[in-house]
């Protein structure tokens, strides 16, 4: 089989939309500093396209975990083995996680609740994409990009088998059978 890439949600549309949050963001945090967490890889080509946005006036720190979930090759249990913590401890600060997508909910759902314990002032969310229908675990999400239908997608540091997350926009993979 080989794999065609469908534009769901074009460039232009996601830069729009990443601003909008930006200047929800930027409002939500004025006066304060806002620690951007996500999780490698994916998320990071999000943050850095958020945070880039946010106004000059709200200082921006980020900070990046690696995390492994256990579970067979198709779902996560939401059991998290943590690969890379955090460099700075988060007593205190106003933590913003950002997500490239948010699906079931069970990884996520679980570390929220291991940041909560190490006592930020807040704790938020921000996803660029949302799939409600997947969601097992409730998380409650307070930035939402796009809310999307259950579709399998790659850009914007999401991938297929380490390809495509450098894709601009938001794409649907479509498989297709090769011909003999």
């Amino acid at each position: 089989m080989s794999e065609k890439i469908r534009v769901m949600i074009p460039e232009e549309e996601i830069d729009r939309r990443t601003r909008e949050l930006a200047e929800m963001i930027g409002r939500d945090y004025a006066g304060k500093t806002v620690h951007m967490v996500t999780v490698l890889k994916g998320g990071v080509y999000f943050m850095t396209m958020l945070s880039k946005r946010i106004a000059e006036s709200v200082p921006v720190e980020l900070d990046f975990m690696s995390v492994s979930s256990y579970g067979d090759d198709t779902k996560s249990s939401g059991v998290v083995r943590i690969v890379k913590d955090l460099d700075e401890p988060l007593l205190d600060k106003d933590v913003l996680v950002i997500e490239d997508i948010i699906d079931s909910g069970r990884t996520l759902y679980y570390l929220l609740d291991l940041l909560r314990a190490r006592h930020p002032a807040s704790l938020k969310l921000c996803t660029l994409l949302d799939k409600p229908d997947r969601r097992v675990r409730d998380v409650k999400v307070d930035y939402t990009g796009f809310e999307i239908e259950d579709r399998f997608v790659v850009g914007c540091g999401m991938d297929y088998a380490q390809k495509y997350r450098n894709l601009p926009y938001i794409g649907e993979v479509v498989f297709e059978e090769e011909q003999a």
